[in-house]
């Protein structure tokens, strides 16, 4: 089933299930997910300001984002495995907690988003910039990043480092 350039903005779906699901160019920003069910949900184009993703229903939560703007989201203390954000606005997001391992985050802006406790073994962040992970408080063993987002591991030491 796919919805297509649909508004829910704001709109409670809680308790919904959602199950194989593609939403394509919606709004979902500030949408109410108390026990919301997402399996295998697929969402590209969306604008998902402001999501409390914890409060979803978290047995079998499987969802990719494409192209999405996810800002001010939260996924605190959520198993996503595997999960990937290609292209996505993650700018002021809370990891913290969260299981994503071997997860890819492909060219995504993940300013100001907060990774504390989060388990990001094997991941990859190659393509992605503008975070600041703390390699004292995160999981990062066999994690992927470019030489230039080194700078964004080393945020809490103040260093310099010049070419």
């Amino acid at each position: 089933c796919i919805f297509k350039n649909c508004n829910f903005s704001e709109f409670n779906l809680s308790g919904y299930k959602f199950l194989d699901f593609d939403f394509v160019d919606c709004n979902l920003s500030l949408a109410k997910l108390n026990d919301t069910v997402f399996r295998e949900i697929r969402f590209t184009d969306c604008k998902m300001l402001g999501l409390q993703f914890e409060r979803c229903n978290t047995f079998g939560l499987v969802f990719s984002f494409l192209n999405c703007q996810l800002n001010h989201s939260s996924f605190f203390q959520l198993t996503l495995r595997k999960t990937v954000f290609n292209e996505c606005q993650l700018r002021e997001i809370d990891f913290s907690e969260a299981d994503l391992n071997s997860s890819k985050f492909i060219d995504c802006d993940l300013s100001q988003s907060v990774f504390q406790n989060t388990d990001l073994e094997n991941a990859d962040l190659t393509s992605s910039y503008n975070y600041s992970i703390d390699p004292e408080n995160n999981r990062l063993k066999g994690a992927k990043f470019s030489l230039s987002g080194i700078y964004g591991l080393l945020d809490k030491y103040q260093i310099k480092i010049e070419n």
